[in-house]
């Protein structure tokens, strides 16, 4: 059978992707590539750290990021990009500086990081003012905060799980939830840390709702890597991606009155189907998440807004609760209000 007429493949361009040993998001990054763009990953040696500062350190030393670049240039890659933010903030901006150089000098292609690529975005957008949302303990959070802050940028406000595992599993309910919280004193984008949370569906609908553009760890590294090969990141109505979008909800003034409600507190490690986990609330008494056993919406408080199913795929809608934020608490100086017990 003559099957000349085929004329073989598409033609593929690489972007060569170095991640951390735990990260489980490979097919989210394939989402944002295009159809002629393919994706070579490679993962830094496993460690047995859970998420930490610690981790964030081991897993970004020159000498890894220098071994796993010399293994992507065998395929040839026209790109690398270290997908990691806490791996790529850690050090500061020296630091990220540092590491992109040491990518760029292993595998003679242009490089990128996740929180270079992020500064990026930022730049992109025009924005200064950021609320965050991190799956963070409070001393990775902390870091990012000022790894922003040396940047230029404004922090108004965080929320944060505060996991050191498991971080994949978070579902978008939760995600949105935070979102929610952080979104305080009139930031110009909402950004969603950490490469092994996920964020696809969540992007364009938290746009909508919030008025606001809202990027994410694995969406900026996309962006920016595929930018470096004259490419363009594909993706459902997302204003970093999309100039149109900037045009419609994302470039809109944010609505008033939003009820301030800063970061939830260290949570325990996050089990699949486990609600956020115990919050240590300032003052010392432990607060319930409202969606605990025994919690406030046990008790005939509104829950907070969530999403109606867990994981959506293809861009389904969110279906939000009609009820009101919880009230904001006192700041501490470092991690912002609890939700109320």
């Amino acid at each position: 059978m003559d099957v000349s007429f085929l004329g073989g493949p598409q033609p593929q361009r690489g972007v060569g992707i170095v991640a951390p040993f735990d990260f489980a998001l490979d097919r989210e990054l394939w989402r944002w590539v295009p159809d002629d763009v393919s994706l070579h990953l490679t993962r830094t040696p496993f460690v047995p750290v859970e998420t930490s500062l610690d981790l964030a350190r081991l897993v970004s030393e020159h000498e890894t990021l220098h071994e796993a670049v010399l293994a992507l240039t065998a395929v040839s890659p026209e790109t690398v990009a270290y997908a990691c933010t806490s791996g790529s903030f850690v050090g500061g901006s020296a630091g990220e500086q540092a590491m992109t150089a040491a990518m760029e000098q292993a595998g003679e292609v242009p490089a990128v990081t996740t929180s270079g690529a992020l500064l990026e975005a930022l730049q992109e957008l025009d924005a200064r003012r950021v609320a965050v949302v991190t799956p963070y303990t409070k001393s990775v959070t902390d870091s990012l905060e000022d790894y922003l802050r040396e940047a230029g940028m404004v922090v108004t406000g965080r929320s944060y799980l505060g996991l050191t595992r498991h971080i994949w599993r978070v579902p978008y309910r939760d995600v949105v939830d935070m979102a929610r919280a952080a979104v305080v004193d009139s930031p110009d984008v909402l950004f969603i840390s950490c490469t092994n949370l996920p964020t696809f569906d969540v992007i364009p609908q938290l746009e909508a709702e919030l008025r606001m553009p809202v990027i994410s760890a694995n969406q900026v590294t996309m962006w920016a890597a595929l930018q470096r090969m004259g490419k363009q990141a594909v993706g459902p109505y997302q204003a970093l991606l999309d100039p149109v979008a900037r045009r419609g909800p994302a470039a809109m003034d944010p609505e008033p009155n939003h009820e301030p409600s800063a970061s939830y507190g260290p949570a325990e490690p996050y089990e699949a189907g486990e609600a956020y986990g115990p919050h240590e609330p300032f003052g010392g008494s432990v607060a319930q998440h409202p969606r605990e056993p025994g919690g406030p919406a046990d008790h005939g408080a509104p829950p907070p807004a969530a999403l109606a199913g867990a994981d959506l795929e293809g861009g389904e809608s969110l279906e939000a609760y009609d009820q009101p934020h919880p009230p904001a608490m006192p700041d501490d100086g470092g991690g912002g209000a609890q939700p109320p017990a």
